[in-house]
């Protein structure tokens, strides 16, 4: 059915302003007067498909491709279950898919999400299905992701597989966000901590040591430890800048090793099973 904007007066002389799905153009000005409104103007949307819409936004898009963006893109899990779910509701309400994608494009304030939204529908529009046009992003969609929409294509009930998986998403994300919130003290204290030790062993100790060699007289030594901790602080003093960059060094390729390889996953499973709170730390 064709898509018809209006602009209508309600009776307290308020401009209003809205879409209706409708037969024809009477049709759509004796819904709005059922409405309660005095239609001023009833046009009809020349792409009822929205498959304009779509190459309209794709194409302003690619308008600034010229220009420096230095924001890096990211989607957050928040946008992608706001987005899974009211494609949800779209769909149970009747809308098409290629329609529900070009609305929801429209509203995300998002610019990035929101080019990912044409391209999946300009996929779609090509002939491929929704999962694989989202196995398409798979930094975005996961493998779950897919293969729920994809079991929801195949049953005929996608608007169902959508709504489980905004359940799922909301709730894995209210169980992150309250780890996260029982790590913050743990984090805070090792971060104190390390500041603390890191202030002793550059300034505190070197003095210490100029006191010991003020007290002993000549021929004696000093303990064995004592010189272990003296010489670990002259290093640590002599090389700062080298210290700090081995540490984030190692974070860096640990967090990769973690996420990237099998056996780190598989680490990580074993980690989470026994310590919740590292296993999440290590991902986040």
């Amino acid at each position: 059915m064709p898509l018809f904007n209006y602009i209508a007066i309600d009776k307290e002389g308020k401009q209003k302003e809205g879409t209706l799905e409708v037969g024809s153009q009477n049709e759509a000005i004796a819904r709005i007067k059922e409405m309660g409104f005095y239609p001023t103007q009833v046009a009809e949307v020349k792409d009822a498909s929205g498959d304009d819409a779509i190459k309209k936004a794709a194409a302003k898009k690619g308008k600034k491709k010229g220009e420096l963006n230095f924001a890096f893109p990211t989607v957050s899990g928040k946008e992608l279950t706001q987005f899974t779910r009211q494609l949800a509701v779209l769909i149970d309400a009747g809308l098409p898919l290629m329609r529900g994608m070009t609305t929801l494009a429209k509203s995300t304030s998002n610019p990035y999400f929101k080019g990912i939204i044409i391209e999946i529908g300009l996929t779609i529009e090509g002939g491929s299905t929704f999962s694989e046009a989202l196995a398409k992003r798979p930094k975005i969609f996961d493998k779950l992701y897919i293969n729920m929409v994809k079991a929801g294509e195949i049953g005929g009930v996608l608007e169902i597989a959508l709504n489980r998986l905004a359940e799922f998403m909301e709730k894995s994300q209210s169980i992150r966000g309250k780890v996260k919130a029982a790590m913050f003290y743990p984090i805070a204290v090792m971060v104190v901590a390390v500041i603390i030790v890191g202030i002793l062993m550059t300034y505190v100790i070197p003095k210490f040591k100029t006191i010991f060699t003020d007290m002993l007289g000549e021929g004696e030594g000093l303990p064995e430890f004592t010189e272990l901790v003296l010489a670990i602080s002259d290093a640590i003093k002599n090389n700062v800048f080298a210290v700090i960059g081995g540490a984030v060094a190692i974070f860096i390729v640990f967090k990769l090793i973690v996420n990237k390889t099998k056996l780190g996953r598989r680490l990580l499973t074993n980690l989470s099973s026994s310590c919740p709170c590292l296993a999440t730390w290590c991902v986040k």
